[in-house]
């Protein structure tokens, strides 16, 4: 739409400013020998204006605004090359957080996972501890027991 409205504008302002002008010259004999030369020029404004030139010029403008239009087309093709660079790097730097976030939960789960066994490790060593300590405690009081009944029977 552009191209077409800044064409119109052109050649309006060609047809406008164009004028034709034709000069004509006639030679005459006059009867008693001598020659007299009448020179006529004919000026033309408006439509009647050399269409060659209007061609040449609207085939001009034609050209550069197929020029400027190519211009604008290849900006738009590097913005948009551009663009997708740099959606790439993006992409690229956020698969890399993430993969730098999950490494970071599966090492968090590891040692979570390394916790609870050595917690549970840890309650199991004390479980038996406390049966070895109530074993020995049974014992010595069944041993006290011993003595007292004998001390009592005696």
């Amino acid at each position: 739409m552009k191209k077409q409205i800044l064409t119109a504008l052109m050649v309006a302002g060609l047809v406008v400013s164009c004028t034709k002008s034709t000069t004509k010259t006639e030679q005459v004999e006059n009867p008693d020998g001598s020659v007299t030369t009448t020179s006529t020029t004919v000026t033309q404004e408006g439509p009647g204006v050399d269409t060659a030139k209007v061609n040449e010029a609207r085939e001009d403008v034609k050209a550069k605004v197929d020029a400027a239009g190519n211009k604008i087309d290849n900006a738009a093709d590097k913005a948009k090359a551009e663009i997708n660079e740099a959606g790439k790097d993006v992409k690229a730097k956020v698969d890399a957080a993430g993969n730098k976030i999950d490494n970071a939960a599966d090492k968090a789960k590891a040692e979570i996972n390394a916790a609870g066994k050595d917690i549970k490790a840890g309650a199991k060593e004390v479980g038996n501890d406390v049966k070895d300590a109530a074993a020995k405690g049974a014992g010595k009081i069944e041993e006290g027991a011993k003595k007292l009944k004998e001390d009592l029977r005696k």
